[in-house]
Parts: C-alpha cells; sequence; structure tokens
C-alpha cells in the first residue's frame, strides 16, 4: 500500500542514518510505484535492491526508469495532469544525485495518494 511521506524527513533520515533509511525508502518507493501502477508484473523490492546491489548500481538505473514509467501510467489510469514520463529525468538523476530521484518519485507518489485519498479535489492545479 502507498502511503504519503515527508522528503526532507526522508533526506534528513538518509543522512542521520548514513544510508540506512535510503535502503527502506528505495524499498518503500518501489513497492508505492508498483501498488499505484496496479502492475502486478514487476519484482518485489527485496530482489530489486539485491540486483542493485550485485550490480554496483546497475540495475538501479533501469529500476529508477522503470519507476519513471509505472508512476506515469498511475498518472494516466487517473486522467491527472502531470502525466508525462519522466523515466529519462529519473534515469539521468539516479546516475549522478540518485536522491534527488527518489524526491521526485516521492513527490509523484504523494501526488497520487492525495489523490487516492481526497478523490477528484485535488486534481485543480
Amino acid at each position: 500500500m502507498a502511503e504519503k511521506k515527508s522528503i526532507p524527513l526522508c533526506i534528513i533520515l538518509t543522512i542521520v542514518t548514513c544510508g540506512i533509511y535510503g535502503i527502506i525508502w528505495f524499498i518503500d518507493l518501489h513497492n508505492s510505484a508498483k501498488a499505484l501502477s496496479k502492475d502486478e508484473q514487476d519484482t518485489s523490492a527485496g530482489v530489486a535492491f539485491l540486483l542493485t546491489l550485485v550490480t554496483c548500481g546497475i540495475y538501479g538505473i533501469y529500476w529508477a526508469y522503470k519507476k519513471g514509467t509505472q508512476l506515469e501510467k498511475a498518472f494516466k489510469m487517473r486522467g491527472l495532469p502531470g502525466a508525462e514520463n519522466k523515466a529519462v529525468l529519473y534515469l539521468i538523476l539516479f546516475v549522478f544525485i540518485s536522491i534527488v530521484a527518489w524526491c521526485l518519485m516521492q513527490n509523484d507518489v504523494n501526488t497520487l495518494v492525495d489523490y487516492d485519498s481526497n478523490g477528484s479535489s485535488n486534481t485543480a492545479g
């Protein structure tokens, strides 16, 4: 189940815990994008994290691209504005500054969770 998270708090916790909270955040982003896009074919979060570790981050680049396409699908399913494909942006940011890509992904997840909890009242903008 996707849940809204405070982006500044996630960043602070990731820094304070020397990246350990980043693992939790990565797994939560994976599960949230998978749930919001209703993509049952996607790998589990644990496998995605393990593959990212084993491939020294190479799978993580693919992962960032895949999350971009899943979030785009989730926006389109709801008919929300902002459904442009951000997959390439996430991929590029993941290569250089992965935490920024995670922040943008979390922002999209937060938007979708708000929409799902409030209905169509959150689409004005």
